[in-house]
């Protein structure tokens, strides 16, 4: 399974191909839309969320609301990109309206704009923006929907935001109530003080980070591997995690406080009950030597705070190389609740990924049937 995508933040659209889904698999566009809304609501955002209303359009790949198993191509429509045509066009263009040379902290501007040979960092930021994540929620949604047909879910909330914690413990099925509030924080009164320093950082002209945690439920033992490095399960949620624009870092089960501890508390130790190996504890987070324990795949993720502040931060002009502010190109003080359904999403489409590899299946009869014969 394979995915590919392209588009630039205020152009024309994004799209992506999923190459790989078998045949057969109910396709519900209503769950893709309403992951894309989540992407783009919580508590925090800007005024571009009032502009855009995104919605998927299934270009190929599926007729009748079941994958044909042909690459699936779809596309995200850019509504803002009437305003911006007049320099945004693949066409020839005034690409002075919207030239951007003060480049900002945080960004990949500077860095792309001397990689790739440009002094406008419209061309770099139109690409590297995380509007791009759009096209990953939906091919994680409907990664969301290949794993629900062999009874495998992924669910997740924000754990924290610029310092806020929700400390609880809970279980799977509490996590659904996350994606209803303002934070997708279940404590409300931690998601009560986020929301205050979320209004001091606005007034601020300031941004905030935070933590979101995403578990995968009901996958079996085996998927990933120990044999080589690249197929590690491990390895390749952290990479695509760290793939996510704003992600420094990624922990799996115990995480970092794994090192703090003696490995009589960090190791989780193996029962035989009715005829099943079983874990009372589950401190490696459901991936073991690189390969699915059966247990629940734990992931949490740290974003950084939004870049861009309204207030500019200290930097040059690309061009002229004098001192200046930071330019503005967007209003959103925190995304967390953003970075939430675009990291289960990608958790998802690795999952889904590293199933697909292991049963193949041209339809999902198939599939089904060979999952349904794993331990």
């Amino acid at each position: 399974m394979k995915l590919t995508t392209a588009g630039e933040s205020h152009g024309r659209a994004l799209v992506g191909i999923i190459e790989g889904l078998p045949s057969n698999l109910p396709i519900d566009i209503s769950l893709i839309n309403a992951d894309l809304a989540l992407r783009q609501g919580g508590y925090g955002r800007g005024g571009r969320q009032k502009i855009e209303r995104d919605k998927i359009e299934i270009l190929s790949g599926v007729r009748n609301t079941l994958t044909l198993g042909s690459p699936l191509a779809f596309a995200v429509i850019n509504a803002d990109y009437k305003n911006w045509e007049n320099c945004m066009s693949a066409e020839s263009c005034d690409v002075s309206l919207r030239t951007l040379t003060k480049v900002r902290p945080g960004h990949a501007d500077l860095t792309g704009l001397l990689k790739f040979g440009q002094t406008d960092a419209r061309n770099i930021l139109e690409r590297a923006s995380a509007r791009e994540t759009a096209v990953r929620v939906c091919a994680g949604s409907i990664a969301k929907q290949y794993l629900l047909q062999l009874g495998v879910q992924v669910g997740g909330y924000v754990k924290s935001v610029c310092g806020v914690e929700d400390g609880g413990e809970y279980s799977f099925s509490d996590l659904a109530a996350a994606k209803s509030r303002p934070l997708f924080m279940l404590d409300s009164g931690a998601e009560e003080r986020a929301m205050r320093l979320i209004d001091e950082l606005k007034a601020a002209g300031d941004t905030a980070g935070g933590v979101v945690e995403v578990r995968v439920h009901g996958l079996k033992s085996g998927f990933g591997s120990c044999m080589t490095y690249g197929e590690k399960l491990d390895a390749r949620l952290a990479g695509a995690v760290m793939g996510v624009q704003a992600i420094k870092g990624v922990e799996i089960g115990l995480g970092f406080k794994a090192a703090a501890l003696p490995g009589s508390r960090v190791h989780d130790e193996i029962f035989s009950e009715g005829g099943r190996f079983v874990r009372h504890t589950n401190n490696a987070g459901g991936i073991e030597g690189g390969m699915s324990n059966g247990e629940d795949i734990i992931i949490r993720a740290a974003m950084k705070p939004i870049p861009t502040l309204m207030r500019g931060l200290n930097t040059v002009d690309f061009v002229t190389g004098e001192k200046c502010r930071a330019a503005g190109e967007r209003s959103d003080v925190a995304a967390i609740c953003a970075c939430e359904i675009i990291v289960e999403s990608v958790v998802a489409f690795t999952i889904a990924q590293a199933v697909s590899e292991r049963l193949g299946g041209d339809n999902m009869a198939q599939v089904k049937s060979r999952y349904s014969e794993l331990y």
